[in-house]
């Protein structure tokens, strides 16, 4: 059965509010019909900074998400050959899944860094880009080539960032989930 699959990935340490609000938007742009959440293990881009346990970082997406139908969890990216890219991703999936039509879902902050991405322009001939908004960021000087293949979707953005939350020791109450506070809480993670 063919179906319009929503690809969001990140490292997600925590998840928080933030990339909850941002599922929302997602599904309700009526543009999909499920949001599937890829946990990469090493970012390629972010390779100066420690990340937490893989399985932490699995589990609080789990916790954020439990009440969604339409939200799968994934762990394609740490089957995968490391790094991380979002074409080898892309690729497995379609060979994979040869029905469904792939969307990429991103904040606006990565749009502005796309074409910094390992082959971009292999990537926007496979799928196009949804777009959710976030503070301080504007989009104004993106790449053309990427603009056409991007669609902008409603969403109330919310000014969050897991490198604060890490930065705060963790103390995030209002920012993520509870259940995703009470596990940061228990496993004392992000503790300097």
């Amino acid at each position: 059965m063919s179906a319009r699959i929503g690809i969001y990935g990140g490292s997600f340490d925590p998840v928080h509010n933030g990339h909850v609000f941002a599922v929302q938007s997602f599904l309700n742009s009526g543009l999909i019909d499920e949001l599937w959440v890829l946990l990469t293990p090493y970012p390629p881009h972010k390779t100066d900074q420690s990340q937490s346990d893989y399985r932490h970082r699995f589990e609080m997406l789990k916790l954020a998400f439990e009440g969604y139908d339409n939200v799968l969890i994934k762990t394609v990216e740490n089957e995968l050959p490391s790094p991380s890219y979002t074409l080898q991703t892309l690729e497995h999936l379609e060979k994979k899944h040869p029905s469904h039509t792939f969307f990429l879902c991103l904040g606006e902050d990565s749009i502005q860094h796309f074409h910094t991405w390992h082959r971009y322009k292999d990537i926007l001939k496979k799928c196009s880009i949804i777009v959710v908004e976030r503070p301080g960021f504007n989009s104004s000087d993106v790449d053309e080539l990427i603009l056409e293949k991007t669609i902008f979707i409603d969403h109330s953005p919310v000014d969050i960032s897991s490198s604060r939350i890490r930065e705060n020791t963790g103390s995030a109450e209002s920012e993520v989930p509870q259940s995703v506070a009470d596990y940061i809480e228990k496993h004392q993670l992000y503790r300097s």
